[in-house]
C-alpha cells in the first residue's frame, strides 16, 4: 500500500476498523494443537480482511506459551513492533482490543492482529488436564481459597444477592440460557442447538446453588482471530469496514471482600465510558455481544450497560428481547451458554458482532424494522469473577 511501511505511519489520529475476521473449526475439535486453531483462525481472518500480510505490524494475544504473545507470533511468522499480551480473563480481548485501536489511532502501529485458540475440551478429554478449582492460592486469593471458594461459587453467591435485593428469580435467569439456546439454533457453528426450556434449566444437575447445569457455560474447543487496521488501510480491504467507535475498561476487585456490591459489575464503568467516548447512548445499540459464563453475567450486565434499570433486569430479561429478532438482540450466536466456550470467549462476541453489521450471519442475522441491517453493536468482556470489563462499540458505514 502506497505511503504505509510497516512500523511506522504518517500521521496520528486516524479511524481505526476492524477489517477482517474469522473462527478457526470449534465445538469438538480433538486433532489440532492450539497453537495450529491459532493458525487457522489468523489466516482465515487475513483471507477475509484481503490484505497482504506484511501489513501487520503489531499482535496481540493471551493465554498460550511461555511468553505470550512472542511464542504465537513466531509460530505465525510474524515479527510484530506492537504487541499486547494484556491478560484480564473473559474481558482479555475487549482491553486488547481497545489498546490496539488507541496505537493505530496515535500511529504506534498500521495494523494489529488479535488471535485466540484452545483445545480446553479435548485436553480434558484426553485428560491432558483436568478441571481445577480456582486459579491458585497466592496473594488475596490465600484467603478464599481455604473455604472451597471457587470461581462458580463467586459468581452463584453474587446471583443470590441480586435475587435477595431486587427479588430476581430463578425463573427470569433460566430465560437466559433458554434465548442463548434459541439464537444457537440458526447458528451451524454452534455446539448446542436443540430448543431448551426454562423447566429444563431449573430441573438440572445443580452445580452451585442456584446455577443448574444450563445456567453455566459450555466448554468447548476452538479459535478466532480479528485484524484491526488504520482507516489508511481500508480502501485495500475485500470487505467494508466496520469501525471502533469507542471503547472502555475497568477492573473491580479480586478479592470478594473488596467488591463493594454484588449486583453491581465493572461494566457500570466500562460501558459509561465507551459509550461517553463513542457519543452514544444504550438506545443507539442494534444488538449486543455479551460475555454470558452464567445466566446472571448477561443479566447484570445488561442493567449496568444502561439497557435497563438497577434491578430490573430479570424483568428485562424474561420478556424475549435477547433472542435474534427481539427488542435488543444479545449474543446472536448463542453464546457461551450454547454456541462455544474454549476459554477467555472475548473475541468471539468481537467477530459476531462484525458479522452482523456486515449481514454476513445468515440465518442468524439481525434486521431491523425495513429489512436493514444493523449499524451499532456493543461487545462486552467481563474477567475473572466481575474482576474486570472491557467494552467496544462498533459502527457500520
Amino acid at each position: 500500500m502506497p505511503g504505509l511501511t510497516p512500523g511506522t505511519v504518517p500521521r496520528t489520529g486516524r479511524r481505526v476498523a476492524v477489517v477482517g475476521v474469522a473462527l478457526s473449526d470449534c465445538g469438538r475439535v480433538d486433532g489440532p494443537t492450539p497453537y495450529a486453531l491459532h493458525a487457522q483462525a489468523a489466516r482465515r481472518a487475513l483471507a477475509d480482511s484481503g490484505l497482504d500480510r506484511s501489513v501487520i505490524d503489531g499482535f496481540a494475544s493471551a493465554g498460550l506459551g511461555t511468553l505470550a504473545p512472542v511464542e504465537v507470533a513466531e509460530y505465525l511468522g510474524l515479527r510484530p513492533t506492537w504487541v499486547d499480551s494484556t491478560s484480564v480473563g473473559g474481558s482479555t480481548w475487549e482491553v486488547m482490543a481497545a489498546h490496539a485501536a488507541d496505537a493505530i489511532a496515535a500511529g504506534h502501529t498500521n495494523a494489529v492482529l488479535l488471535v485466540y485458540g484452545s483445545t480446553a475440551r479435548a485436553d480434558i478429554k484426553a485428560r491432558r488436564r483436568t478441571s481445577n478449582l480456582s486459579f491458585g492460592a497466592r496473594g488475596p486469593l490465600q484467603f478464599e481459597v481455604p473455604y472451597g471458594h471457587t470461581l462458580i461459587s463467586k459468581y452463584a453467591m453474587a446471583a443470590r444477592r441480586h435475587m435477595h435485593q431486587y427479588g430476581t428469580t430463578l425463573e427470569q435467569l433460566a430465560s437466559v440460557a433458554v434465548q442463548a439456546r434459541a439464537n444457537a439454533a440458526t447458528n451451524p457453528d454452534a455446539m448446542f442447538r436443540d430448543p431448551i426450556t426454562v423447566e429444563d434449566v431449573l430441573s438440572g444437575e445443580m452445580i452451585a446453588d442456584p446455577f443448574t447445569k444450563l445456567h453455566c457455560c459450555i466448554r468447548s474447543d476452538g479459535g478466532c482471530a480479528v485484524l484491526l487496521a488504520a482507516e489508511d488501510c481500508v480502501p485495500d480491504t475485500a470487505k467494508a469496514p466496520v469501525w471502533v467507535l469507542g471503547s472502555g475498561t475497568s477492573v473491580s476487585h479480586t478479592t470478594m471482600s473488596e467488591w463493594e456490591d454484588f449486583t453491581v459489575s465493572p461494566a457500570a464503568v466500562s460501558g459509561r465510558i465507551a459509550f461517553e467516548r463513542a457519543g452514544l447512548t444504550p438506545a443507539d445499540v442494534d444488538l449486543a455481544e455479551i460475555y454470558d459464563a452464567f445466566t446472571y453475567m448477561t443479566l447484570v450486565t445488561l442493567e449496568d450497560l444502561g439497557f435497563c434499570a438497577k434491578g430490573e433486569g430479570g424483568a428485562f430479561v424474561e420478556k424475549g428481547r435477547l433472542l435474534r429478532d427481539g427488542e435488543l438482540p444479545v449474543n446472536t450466536d448463542g453464546g457461551g451458554l450454547s454456541a462455544c466456550h474454549p476459554g477467555m470467549r472475548g473475541l468471539f462476541l468481537l467477530v459476531e458482532a462484525v458479522r452482523q453489521l456486515r449481514g454476513e450471519a445468515g440465518a442468524g442475522q439481525v434486521t431491523k424494522p425495513g429489512g436493514h441491517l444493523p449499524r451499532v453493536a456493543l461487545t462486552s468482556g467481563t474477567g475473572g469473577w466481575f474482576c474486570s470489563s472491557g467494552t467496544v462499540l462498533l459502527g457500520r458505514g
